[in-house]
C-alpha cells in the first residue's frame, strides 16, 4: 500500500520549517505502511559534496572515518553522525575516490550530491523522524515514504527513498511488472540496481535518462513508455520536484498548490495541516500525466 508525501517550497520564509512540515505529513500516512520510513531533504548547498552514509554498527563504522577518508581522497572531510547515519562534507570532485574507499570498507552510501541528505530506517515514521531529528532540518524541498513491504524484505536498504544519481531520489507507491527485464537493461547501461526492490529499478531508470540529457519532465514521461505496472512516482532533484502516475492510476494521490508551495500526499489528510491549505488549489493528478516544478 505505502504512503508518499512531498513538499516543494517556492518561498524562502518556509524553508526553516521544511523538516517539521514533512514529518507531520509522513506521520499522518503511518497506517499506509508501518514497516519502514524515510525522508530526503534538499538543504543548504555548501559548494562541495555531501554524502549520506548508513551503518548497522555506527559506533565502529564511523569511528576514525573522518581522518581516514580525508587521507584517502587527499582533502578535508567533516563528518556529522546522526544515529545510524552520517553526513559527510567533502571537496567537490572527490566523489569517485570517496566511493571507492567506502566500498572497500563495506560502508553503505545512501545518497550523494550538493544539497540532498537521505535518512531511512526500519520503523514507524514518528520513530524514524525522531531518531534523525528531521523536524529541525530546513531546506527547499523534500520527499518522504512510509512502506508496506510487498515485493522485498523489510530492511533499511529496502526502504525508500532510493537515490541512484547525484541529488536525485525517488519514492514509489505501487508495483512494477517488468522490473526484472528493466534491471538487465539498466545494468548494461551502467545503472545496476543494488537491491531486489522494484522501486530502485525506477530510480535507476530516472538516473539513466537524466544522464542521457533528459530533463526531469522528459525522464518522467519515459516511465510511461518503458515501465509496466501500477505506480505513482514522486521524484526529487537538486532543483526540482516531479510526480507521475501510470495510465490506470489506481493508487490514491492528491496535490495542492499555493503561492508558497506545491505539496503531494497519498491522501488529502497528509496535506490538511499545511499553512494556507484552505486557499490552495487542490486536485487529483491525472493518469499518465507528468507534473514537475523547478526553482
Amino acid at each position: 500500500m505505502c504512503g508518499i508525501v512531498g513538499l516543494f517550497l517556492k518561498k524562502e520564509d518556509l524553508r526553516p520549517r521544511l523538516g517539521d512540515l514533512l514529518t507531520d505529513m509522513l506521520i499522518t500516512m503511518t497506517d499506509r505502511g508501518p514497516d519502514s520510513a524515510g525522508i530526503a531533504i534538499y538543504g543548504t548547498e555548501t559548494g562541495g559534496l555531501k554524502m549520506t552514509l548508513q551503518s548497522d554498527t555506527p559506533d565502529a563504522t564511523f569511528a576514525g572515518l573522518e581522518s581516514a577518508l580525508s587521507a584517502a581522497i587527499g582533502g578535508p572531510v567533516t563528518l556529522k553522525r546522526i544515529d545510524t547515519h552520517a553526513v559527510l562534507h567533502l571537496p567537490a570532485g572527490s566523489e569517485a575516490l570517496a566511493r571507492a574507499y567506502l566500498s572497500e570498507k563495506g560502508i553503505r552510501v545512501m545518497g550523494a550530491g550538493e544539497a540532498m541528505e537521505i535518512f531511512k530506517e526500519v520503523g514507524l515514521p514518528k520513530e524514524v523522524a525522531e531518531r534523525f531529528g528531521i523536524r529541525a532540518m530546513g531546506g527547499s524541498h523534500g520527499i518522504g515514504h512510509t512502506r508496506m513491504a510487498t515485493e522485498s524484505a523489510v530492511t533499511t536498504l529496502g526502504a525508500h527513498p532510493f537515490s541512484t544519481g547525484a541529488d536525485q531520489c525517488l519514492v514509489h507507491n505501487g508495483s512494477l511488472s517488468n522490473h526484472n527485464a528493466m534491471r538487465r537493461v539498466l545494468t548494461q547501461k551502467g545503472f545496476a540496481p543494488k537491491t531486489q526492490n522494484d522501486t530502485e529499478v525506477a530510480a535507476c531508470y530516472i538516473s539513466s535518462r537524466l544522464a542521457e540529457g533528459a530533463n526531469l519532465g522528459t525522464a518522467l514521461e519515459g516511465t510511461l513508455e518503458d515501465l509496466d505496472g501500477f505506480f505513482t512516482f514522486v521524484v526529487g532533484t537538486k532543483n526540482g520536484f516531479g510526480v507521475v502516475r501510470d495510465p490506470i492510476a489506481c493508487k490514491p494521490a492528491v496535490m495542492a498548490e499555493t503561492d508558497d508551495y506545491v505539496a503531494f500526499g497519498s491522501e488529502y489528510r497528509a496535506l490538511a495541516n499545511l499553512p494556507g491549505i484552505e486557499t490552495a488549489r487542490i486536485w487529483e493528478p491525472e493518469p499518465a500525466t507528468v507534473y514537475f516544478w523547478e526553482r
